[in-house]
Parts: structure tokens; C-alpha cells; sequence
């Protein structure tokens, strides 16, 4: 099973197929809705004009980088410091009107969450070199295990969900479930649902 540690390259992207096995371990970042419209509208598609310094941060990580769908469940220390007491993803499907833009722009090599995602997401893929890699759903404390530190967070004034979780994971299982050669087990299996229920109904 491939190992693959944050940066990742082009090349090692284009090595991965719909179905492969990934162990993830680098510093990755955590991003919801509310982080991906503050990106876009932001970052994107205005010019950059407050929170110049997260806009280099967020270059900076995301550049050959992973961005998860998650909303973790979180525990402060006495020293001030964070742990992720649940990691579970959380349905990718309402990060798709902005996430073709968000890879593109940050040059994001994976977006980890549950679900899959749609033609616009596929297709960025496709042209900028990345994946979308499926998390276990149902598995948020065991996912807890392979986020090894809490480096810092932002905009937590969004909420512990939304807030931008910057985290070193370690070993992170995943699927890749829609790869950058236009292939998707989302887009088959919704395929063959609708097949099987057509011979169901007896349409």
C-alpha cells in the first residue's frame, strides 16, 4: 500500500488509481464550509486584502497540499495546547461549488472527506494533478489516532467545527476514490444504483 508523506508531487499523484489504499503523514489542514467561502471570496476570486499573512500561510501549507472535510470534535490542555479527540469527515458534496477553484489556486494535491464529489471537482483533477481521497466514515476516534499534533488553528472565530485545524497526521488511512485520470467509484456506483433500481421498478 503507498505511503505518501505531504508535500505531495505531481508525479506521485499520477502514480495513484480509483481504488488504491494510502497511508498519509505530513501537516495537512482541516476546512469546512465556512473556510472554503472565506478562501474564495477572500483569497480567490478578490484581491487580497485582509489576513494577508494567513493568505501566505495558507499558500505556503496547501501548496502540494491536503485539505480534510472534517469538523473535529477537540480538547484544550492546561498548557494551552490542542488534541483531536474525534476526526471523523464529513460529506464532501457542499465544498463542490468552491473546491475546483481551491485546487487550482493553492495548487492542492488531495481533499480528503466522505461521499465523493462532483464533475467540476473530477475534472480539476484531472488538469491540475490531484485526488480525492475517501475517509472511514463512523471512524472518527480511530481517525483521532493518526493526528499525531495540533500545530495551530485558524479563524476560530468560526467555530471549532469550521476553524482551519492545522495538524501533523501520521499514517492517515485513505481510498482514493476519484483519481486525475477522470476515474470515479462515486460516479460508478451512482451509476449502477440507478441501474439496478430501473430493474427493480421495472423500468
Amino acid at each position: 500500500m503507498p505511503k505518501l508523506t505531504v508535500p505531495i508531487s505531481d508525479e506521485d499523484i499520477r502514480a495513484l488509481h480509483a481504488g488504491d489504499t494510502v497511508y498519509l503523514t505530513g501537516v495537512i489542514v482541516t476546512g469546512r464550509d465556512a473556510a472554503h467561502k472565506f478562501m474564495i471570496e477572500n483569497y480567490i476570486r478578490n484581491p487580497v486584502v485582509a489576513e494577508a499573512e494567513l493568505y501566505a500561510e495558507l499558500k505556503r501549507l496547501l501548496n502540494g497540499g491536503v485539505i480534510y472535510h472534517c469538523g473535529p470534535v477537540v480538547k484544550k490542555h492546561d498548557d494551552g495546547s490542542w488534541s483531536f479527540v474525534a476526526a471523523g469527515p464529513t460529506t464532501s458534496i457542499r465544498e463542490e461549488v468552491y473546491q475546483p477553484e481551491v485546487i487550482e489556486h493553492f495548487n492542492l494535491k488531495g481533499v480528503i472527506g466522505k461521499g465523493g464529489m462532483g464533475a467540476n471537482t473530477l475534472k480539476a483533477c484531472q488538469e491540475h494533478a490531484a485526488v480525492y481521497f475517501h475517509a472511514i466514515g463512523g471512524a472518527a476516534t480511530l481517525i483521532a489516532q493518526s493526528v499525531k499534533e495540533v500545530i495551530t488553528v485558524h479563524k476560530m472565530e468560526f467555530g471549532v467545527p469550521e476553524a482551519m485545524w492545522v495538524i501533523r497526521v501520521e499514517d492517515f488511512p485513505v481510498v482514493v476514490t476519484m483519481d486525475s485520470h477522470g476515474e470515479s467509484i462515486h460516479t460508478k456506483v451512482e451509476a449502477e444504483s440507478k441501474k439496478k433500481l430501473a430493474e427493480l421498478l421495472g423500468v
